[in-house]
């Protein structure tokens, strides 16, 4: 049987949401060019894959500890 659990991403939930934070407000004051803009989207689009890959291992350990070890994005639709 294979392990579903998710893989630990490289650095905290916390940091990564604070750094996130960090690089949407620094995109929302402007004044970047745009090579600069590109790479602080993409350094976002990472720090937010990283954000739900902790999420996701946190609702994975819930439903294990609950005894409701079901697929969760069936209760969003």
């Amino acid at each position: 049987m294979a392990d579903t659990t998710p893989e630990t991403p490289e650095i905290p939930y916390e940091q990564a949401r604070d750094e996130l934070i960090a690089v949407v407000s620094r995109l929302e004051q402007g004044g970047t060019s745009l090579d600069e803009s590109l790479a602080l989207w993409e350094r976002g689009e990472q720090l937010a894959a990283i954000c739900q890959q902790w999420l996701d291992g946190a609702r994975a350990r819930l439903a294990k500890a609950t005894g409701t070890d079901q697929d969760a994005d069936s209760d969003a639709m």
